[in-house]
């Protein structure tokens, strides 16, 4: 999708989320504000494209496939909900994580993101870097 002509807020964040279920940061990134605040709520505030990508590669390396699948989303405005199910396919196995998304959307960009989920549901059953 052109993210030139995508408006809606809720086909903002959907559009975003198809392009990081490929790992295509660079179009994932152009539905995304510079400034944007990115807050994976167990773990550390980020802003930016260097910080989102900094955070999302080195985390998804170790993934073959990706799926987001949005088991409910809500829009308000410039603000959306998504009730997920995030599916990483591994080398061994796949991990299901649930995740409920508020993002705020302004001009057509991500500008606040916040992610909710159990850190040790993902953690747990994530690969130690380098293995």
């Amino acid at each position: 999708m052109d993210a030139d002509r995508i408006v809606a807020p809720l086909d903002v964040v959907k559009a975003f989320l198809a392009a990081m279920a490929q790992l295509d940061y660079d179009a994932a990134l152009r539905f995304v504000a510079e400034d944007c605040e990115y807050h994976n709520m167990p773990m550390a505030k980020l802003h930016g494209h260097a910080g989102i990508r900094g955070m999302l590669e080195p985390f998804f390396a170790p993934t073959l496939e990706n799926e987001f699948i949005v088991l409910r989303a809500a829009a308000d405005g410039p603000v959306v909900f998504t009730e997920r199910l995030d599916r990483h396919r591994l080398k061994d196995k796949w991990v299901e994580l649930p995740v409920t998304g508020v993002w705020e959307v302004h001009d057509g960009l991500i500008t606040l993101w916040r992610e909710y989920f159990n850190a040790a549901t993902v953690l747990d059953a994530w690969p130690s870097p380098g293995a």
